[in-house]
C-alpha cells in the first residue's frame, strides 16, 4: 500500500464572510486615499487640544527652498527627514508645489478637500455598516468563536514561536492544517477586527463637531480633536501595513487558491490516501 496525495476542495469562506470582505476591500480602499486629501488639507498631527498656526506638530509633511528648488521634507519630532518628492512636493502642471501626498494617491486627484470628505464619509458608512453585519453574523453563527478565537494550546509561547519561524521560512500550512486559520491569522485578524478598525471609527466620530455634541465623552476618551486625528491616522496606517502583509502572504503561499476561497469559498487542500497495489 503507497498514500498517494490527492487534491481536494474543502469550504473555507462562508458567503457571508466572502461579501463583507469585498465591500471592505473597496470601503478601505476609497476610505485610504480620500483620507489623504482630507490630510493633505492640514498636513500635520498634534497632541490634545493643540493645532493652531504656532502650536508644535509631531509629525508634518511639508516642503522647504533648497539650492533655489522646493524639496520635500517629513518632520518628526525636531527631526528633518528629506524626501525624493513623493511627499512634500508634486508636480502640477508642470510646476513644483507643496503638497502632503501626490495627486495619484488622493480622491479626487485634485486638491479639494471638501469633495475629498463627502467621498470619505459616504464609503465611512458603508464601512460601518458592513462590519456591523459582519460581527453579528459572526457572534449569530458562531464564527467568531469558533474561526477567530485562538484555543489555549494555540497561544502557548511554544507554539507561537514555532509559528513565527515556520511563517518567517515561508513554510504555510499543510493538509488538515490548512483548512483553518493557524494562530497568527487568528490573532492578526481578531486585532484588527476588535482593535484597530473600532478605534479607527471611534476616533473619525471624534473629529465630528456634531458628534462632539451627541457623546463628548468621546474628547475625553482620545484626549482632544487633535489627538484623535493623530490616533486615526496612526490606525489607518497600522491597518495599510496589515493589508501589506496580508497580500504578500497571499501571494506567497498560493495566489489562485486564496483567491478562488475568498471568491467561491472552496480551498484546495492535499489530502492523503493509501493507494493498494
Amino acid at each position: 500500500m503507497k498514500p498517494e496525495q490527492t487534491t481536494v476542495l474543502v469550504p473555507r469562506h462562508s458567503l457571508m464572510t466572502r461579501l463583507t470582505h469585498w465591500i471592505n476591500a473597496i470601503c478601505l480602499g476609497v476610505l485610504l486615499l480620500s483620507g489623504l486629501q482630507i490630510f493633505n488639507a492640514w498636513p500635520n498631527l498634534y497632541w490634545g487640544q493643540v493645532g493652531a498656526d504656532s502650536d508644535h506638530a509631531f509629525l508634518s509633511i511639508g516642503a522647504s527652498h533648497g539650492q533655489g528648488a522646493l524639496q520635500g521634507v517629513l518632520r518628526v519630532g525636531d527631526a528633518t527627514i528629506p524626501t525624493t518628492g513623493v511627499l512634500g512636493v508634486s508636480s502640477v502642471d508642470g510646476q513644483a508645489v507643496e503638497r502632503a501626498f501626490p495627486a495619484w494617491l488622493t480622491l479626487p486627484s485634485f486638491q479639494d478637500l471638501a469633495e475629498g470628505r463627502r467621498w470619505h464619509f459616504f464609503f465611512a458608512w458603508c464601512f460601518v455598516v458592513n462590519g456591523a453585519a459582519y460581527l453579528a453574523y459572526s457572534l449569530l453563527s458562531g464564527h467568531l468563536r469558533r474561526d477567530l478565537v485562538p484555543a489555549r494550546a494555540q497561544l502557548a509561547p511554544g507554539h507561537l514561536w514555532h509559528e513565527i519561524v515556520a511563517h518567517a521560512r515561508l513554510r504555510f500550512p499543510k493538509g488538515e492544517e490548512a483548512r483553518r486559520y493557524n494562530v497568527l491569522q487568528k490573532l492578526s485578524y481578531l486585532g484588527v477586527a476588535v482593535v484597530l478598525l473600532p478605534v479607527m471609527v471611534l476616533t473619525g466620530l471624534t473629529m465630528s463637531p456634531g458628534m462632539n455634541a451627541v457623546a463628548p465623552f468621546l474628547l475625553d476618551l482620545f484626549g482632544g480633536r487633535q489627538s484623535a486625528r493623530a490616533i486615526h491616522f496612526i490606525t489607518a496606517s497600522l491597518l495599510v501595513l496589515f493589508v501589506l502583509v496580508h497580500l504578500a502572504m497571499v501571494l506567497l503561499s498560493g495566489v489562485w487558491n486564496n483567491l478562488r476561497s475568498m471568491i467561491t469559498g472552496r480551498y484546495a487542500i492535499e489530502e492523503s490516501t493509501i493507494h493498494h497495489d
